[in-house]
């Protein structure tokens, strides 16, 4: 009876897994035909059925998307503006769940329910007055005008709260004891502790503001402060017809937050899990 049971339960978990294998394959076979299809030669990608492996690989389009198509400067703006944002967001946003988390004073709930009401407000409700402050304060066409509005963000404060509500208030009442201020509280207690939620925040903004698209777009007008998304909608516009020359540009705005992931996964996935709702 018991050799049964293992053998069925050994079955079950086989079919599960090559399930899971087959779906992990569907999801990642257009990434995989991205990747390849960028070293494809010119006009190859057309073909049908689809080709994975091309015929003779070329690094033709990506010498195009550096040399020619001005994607590096794209890539620079890009990479200057999410890590602007990760940084001032992270800071910003573990100053203010820190507060919420650990400080007592008048109204405090009622501020951060407020804040919280504020996350099922959609994003493009709040695009026209902040374009309008930025534009009085002559900030748009600037790298200012994409990262001040990122500073700070209510699931951002919302989620480094929740957190810090599993560090023991006795951490904080012994450092008070030791002569500590509150920003060394801040800076030598709270962030050591709270690096996994920090990491898992800044996976988060990191990714969000460098695939943004529309606030870019509505803020800047000059070619040359474009950031990746917009550079290659444009590139799209004027190469439509080169999937070739696409897919590279599309490789190139994945590959650095699959890096990033890969990096920075294990802080990622703890800060996940041990980042759920405390009260």
């Amino acid at each position: 009876m018991g050799t049964r049971y293992n053998l069925r339960k050994i079955v079950h978990c086989l079919f599960f897994h090559v399930i899971l294998c087959v779906l992990a394959l569907l999801v990642t076979l257009p990434l995989i035909w991205m990747v390849s299809a960028s070293f494809f030669p010119d006009n190859e990608a057309a073909s049908f059925p689809p080709k994975f492996i091309p015929s003779g690989f070329t690094l033709e389009q990506y010498e195009k998307l550096f040399t020619r198509l001005n994607s590096g400067r794209y890539f620079v703006n890009s990479l200057v503006i999410a890590a602007g944002v990760t940084l001032l967001s992270t800071i910003v946003n573990s100053m203010a769940g820190f507060a919420f988390a650990k400080f007592s004073f008048k109204g405090k709930n009622k501020i951060f329910a407020l804040l919280v009401m504020t996350m099922i407000v959609p994003g493009q409700i709040t695009m026209l007055p902040v374009f309008l402050i930025l534009n009085k304060l002559g900030l748009l066409n600037s790298y200012f005008g994409i990262i001040l509005p990122g500073m700070a963000s209510a699931f951002g404060i919302f989620l480094v709260r929740q957190y810090l509500y599993g560090i023991p208030d006795s951490y904080i009442e012994a450092a008070k004891i030791d002569g500590a201020n509150h920003f060394q509280i801040y800076w030598k207690l709270i962030i050591p502790l709270a690096k996994p939620i920090l990491v898992t925040l800044g996976i988060f903004t990191f990714m969000g503001t460098w695939n943004d698209f529309m606030w870019p777009l509505i803020v800047m007008t000059k070619n040359d402060m474009y950031p990746l998304t917009v550079g290659l909608a444009n590139l799209l516009g004027e190469h439509a017809v080169d999937t070739e020359l696409m897919m590279a540009g599309a490789v190139i705005t994945v590959l650095p937050v699959v890096i990033i992931f890969l990096v920075l996964q294990k802080y990622y996935m703890k800060g996940l899990m041990l980042g759920g709702i405390k009260e």
